[in-house]
């Protein structure tokens, strides 16, 4: 039989939002529990970080680790496993590992996504080592390199665009003659002159030593093999939302991401979710750390709620009773 252990707030995923999320769900006195394979999310994949507020430049491990040891501060637990399943009794909600059945008041779903895979041979020993699948995250540190893109739709091209700016050479790499980009922005692209595409193109291989060096193309028409140098790989040929165990438990759109409200919250009360996989447009770390906030105080909210408190806003005045310790709490500007 599974174990069973009771916590206020459940958070499942470790990157940029579920960690801030822990942060201020701990600070408001949440018993917190944060379940997740690894850290960090796909922030801990990218080596330089340029666009967080406040850092200049800063390697995404470390400013995942950074985020961890805040939310342990003040104290967040955390259980490196995976939730297969979440159900509702008697007014908690019971989300399962393969070991353990949490009782939980409340819910923060803020696992993000899953980049698309290659699956060639060199894309996992040099993924943060050139290999990349965020253009608008990494692009910057491809100044006057050459590059290539992998990927026919909006997302491979309009990262072509925004590349043809910073490196001096862009391949598109594309594994059909069809492009499912938007007809202008394709066009805008192919009138580029550092941009040149290759159809009917698939990387076999992706050679280097400490980082890229070269990719190994394979014409699928006729079978030419020929060796393209470059610096980096931008793998785009989009994400996946892997919530298909959720099916039931929120709402998901056609993409299968979590559909939520502006206050991070989802169809589910008690429920809520922040971050890249829920129906956000913009996929990026400061975003993700927003609506995790978001979420927590939405999650804060509710729990006090449900045990017959009330809270305000942050820029007024109330005594809040009813706490997870029942601690009387004065909220002041």
């Amino acid at each position: 039989m599974p174990e069973k252990k009771q916590y206020d707030l459940l958070i499942i995923g470790a990157g940029p939002a579920g960690l801030t999320a822990a942060i201020y769900a701990t600070r408001r006195k949440l018993k917190t529990m944060v379940v997740s394979l690894t850290i960090g999310g796909q922030m801990a994949l990218t080596n330089e970080i340029e666009n967080y507020p406040g850092c200049d430049l800063v390697d995404g491990l470390v400013l995942a680790t950074k985020m961890q040891d805040q939310a342990v501060k003040w104290g967040a637990d955390f259980d490196f496993n995976e939730i297969t399943e979440i159900k509702s009794k008697d007014n908690i909600f019971i989300a399962s590992t393969n070991q353990t059945d949490y009782e939980v008041k409340s819910i923060i779903l803020a696992f993000g996504l899953t980049p698309r895979k290659l699956g060639c041979p060199g894309e996992k020993e040099f993924t943060g080592r050139g290999v990349v699948y965020c253009a608008t995250c990494d692009g910057p540190l491809f100044k006057n390199k050459v590059i290539a893109i992998v990927g026919g739709g909006n997302s491979a091209v309009e990262s072509a665009e925004y590349m043809s700016k910073i490196a001096k050479q862009v391949y598109v790499l594309n594994r059909s003659d069809q492009f499912r980009a938007s007809p202008h922005i394709l066009e805008k692209v192919k009138g580029l002159k550092n941009i040149e595409v290759y159809c009917f193109t698939e990387i076999a291989e992706i050679k280097g030593d400490m980082v890229v060096k070269a990719v190994k193309l394979v014409n699928s028409q006729n079978k030419k093999i020929e060796e393209l140098k470059v610096d980096g790989v931008f793998i785009e040929i989009g994400y996946e939302a892997k919530t298909d165990w959720l099916k039931g438990v929120v709402d998901l759109n056609d993409w299968g991401e979590i559909i939520i409200d502006h206050q991070s919250v989802t169809s589910t009360p008690g429920i809520f979710a922040a971050g890249d996989c829920t129906d956000t447009h913009h996929k990026q770390i400061v975003i993700s750390a927003g609506e995790g906030a978001k979420a927590s105080l939405g999650a804060y909210k509710y729990i006090i709620a449900k045990e017959g408190g009330s809270t305000v806003p942050d820029w007024g005045k109330c005594e809040l009773v009813g706490t997870a310790k029942t601690a009387k709490i004065q909220l002041e500007k």
